[in-house]
């Protein structure tokens, strides 16, 4: 087995992060690690920190130059960061060392790696954004068509009251619509530069240090965070904890969908499902339990990496490299569950027959809140709960339909409307519809 299922060449299918999986590669991390050099550089060459001409003769080598990562991994072992490596072999690449000479001028190895970073972050949430779009339209759209179609609600795993099976979707797709929602203030607050120099202070760029972050940052496209956050972990914590949400909430909807086809139920059809070795009867929920692994994983590894975030002083190596192990996971099974719940939500359709089947079983039981609610309008709470009590251990017990013993106990109660799913809904179909409208406005 590879060493990560998001890398490997056999289970790479199975666990596919899409375009996002180009972002966590060494060669994706040397480009943008390249990119916030040549940025550096032209924004001191426009505050005169470092002589324009050799700015622009950075600039132009940052696109004409291509470092391979391979040169890096013995510098990275011995430094603890592959930015020296980096800086020494771009250089030399350039041929020019009275330009050179001016590259990673004032810089830290922590600011140009927290920079590219949060270039790659910026791409992976992008991603991730549109696949979650695509799958909040799949369940709004469900949510439409099938507010109004009874199904069992289950608490504790066991058939508690009717709800709809648009109320369901629409469960399922509110918190991915919330975040989002939150996705434009997350952006806006911590894709952010970093240019803090050696120890936070920004001391080798003067008086110029300010200026000179602030015109890295426009150029980057990142905010300008107006201080040092090299131990502050907090911007990646938050988006790690935005990714981490969107992998749950999919993560959800793979438990509710395996539960919904196990034998015996399988109220819902999956659309593309798993075929078994040695049983060929079997459809196995392979996407839900995808996304099941997936919240299990990532949940883990977001623990390790809020550990990591107590840094010691200004820099802390162990604690920093327990990031660089966590984030990357963390990121890619985010865009996996997104790239798998996509195409599991569309694909999710219900089978009506089973759906009703399973409302009608049980004897009818599953109306016993709303008799005990009837009940209520003709005696005190209590004793209508105990009645209800009663009939239900009743019915269990000569296997008679609950409504058959209302109708010969309580001949004045309206049975239609209480054994009735479709009127047993509450706010259900409401709920569906709500969702739906806010879906369709993305």
């Amino acid at each position: 087995m590879a060493g990560t299922v998001f890398d490997s060449q056999i289970y790479g299918g199975l666990f596919s992060s899409g375009e996002a999986s180009r972002l966590f590669s060494d060669s994706a991390e040397v480009r943008a690690m390249l990119l916030v050099e040549g940025a550096l550089a032209k924004a001191q060459g426009e505050a005169g920190v470092i002589p324009p001409e050799s700015a622009a003769a950075i600039g132009r080598a940052v696109v004409e130059i291509a470092v391979d990562p391979g040169v890096l991994k013995r510098p990275a072992g011995q430094n603890g960061v592959p930015v020296p490596g980096l800086v020494a072999a771009f250089r030399e690449e350039m041929k020019a060392p009275e330009h050179a000479q001016y590259v990673h001028w004032g810089a830290t190895s922590q600011d140009i790696m927290d920079s590219a970073l949060m270039l790659r972050l910026r791409q992976a949430l992008a991603l991730v954004e549109a696949d979650v779009k695509t799958a909040v339209q799949s369940l709004g759209k469900l949510a439409k068509a099938h507010a109004e179609r009874p199904m069992a609600a289950r608490t504790y795993g066991q058939h508690a009251t009717p709800t709809s099976f648009g109320a369901v979707a629409a469960g399922w797709g509110t918190p991915l619509l919330n975040l989002l929602e939150e996705l434009p203030g997350l952006r806006q607050s911590c894709l952010m530069v970093s240019l803090s120099g050696a120890a936070g202070t920004s001391s080798a760029l003067g008086a110029k240090a300010a200026e000179v972050r602030s015109a890295m940052a426009k150029g980057l496209a990142l905010q300008d965070p107006g201080r040092s956050w090299h131990t502050d972990r907090t911007p990646v914590l938050r988006i790690a904890d935005w990714l981490l949400r969107v992998t749950l909430a999919f993560g959800k909807i793979g438990e509710d969908c395996t539960a919904l086809v196990q034998s015996g139920i399988q109220e819902v059809s999956l659309g593309g499902t798993g075929a078994s070795s040695t049983m060929p009867q079997k459809q196995n929920p392979v996407a839900p339990s995808v996304l099941a692994a997936l919240a299990r994983q990532s949940s883990g590894l977001f623990a390790v990496l809020q550990h990591a975030s107590i840094q010691k002083h200004q820099r802390d190596g162990a604690a920093w490299f327990t990031e660089w192990m966590c984030l990357p996971q963390i990121v890619l099974g985010a865009a996996t569950s997104a790239n798998t719940g996509k195409e599991l939500c569309a694909g999710i359709a219900p089978r009506a027959e089973a759906m009703a089947a399973a409302l009608s079983a049980g004897l009818g039981l599953i109306h016993a809140e709303a008799l005990s609610f009837s009940l209520a309008a003709q005696m005190p709470r209590p004793e209508a709960q105990a009645a209800v009590k009663a009939l239900c251990q009743e019915a269990q017990a000569s296997q008679t339909p609950l409504r058959d013993l209302v109708a010969r106990g309580y001949p004045d109660l309206d049975t239609d409307a209480l054994f009735s799913p479709a009127r047993q809904m509450g706010l259900a179909p409401w709920d569906a519809l709500q969702f739906s409208k806010r879906a369709d406005s993305l």
